[in-house]
């Protein structure tokens, strides 16, 4: 909910959707469950439960305390994201007690990660472009 108010806050063209399905073809059978996903307002209207990744701008994954997260999480899901095009993949790694930021989707892959712990100022890139303080994400995490 703190992400979904900062990023009302600065960008309220933008709306992020909790617990969106996302189709992805590299990913598990081709359908990706983001604990966010952002959008221009209205971008998934009439979508129903899977819509197509192309009108995502960012997906949001939080680490799960189960034994799935690294594989899912952290190498999985940054890769079927960065395949079916979503320029920005935010990871709210609670393990770790960071951020990471992934972004310049290619070939499958994301060209640039940056990590940053719970506290810092994190810069989410274009088409994003929004200054979000992780601050309050060390109460979360505890």
């Amino acid at each position: 909910m703190a992400l979904q108010r900062v990023c009302m806050q600065h960008r309220p063209d933008l709306w992020l959707h909790a617990e969106s399905g996302l189709k992805t073809e590299s990913y598990r059978k081709g359908r990706a469950r983001a604990d966010g996903v952002l959008v221009s307002a209205g971008g998934r209207k009439g979508d129903g439960e899977w819509s197509e990744a192309n009108s995502t701008l960012m997906a949001v994954e939080i680490t799960s305390y189960d034994s799935d997260t690294n594989r899912r999480d952290r190498v999985e899901k940054p890769d079927g994201y960065a395949a079916a095009g979503i320029p920005v993949y935010l990871l709210i790694d609670r393990d770790e007690r960071a951020v990471v930021v992934f972004n310049q989707p290619e070939d499958g892959r994301y060209r640039h990660e940056e990590k940053l712990p719970f506290g810092a100022t994190v810069g989410l890139p274009e088409p994003v472009s929004i200054t979000l303080d992780t601050g309050p994400l060390k109460e979360f995490a505890d």
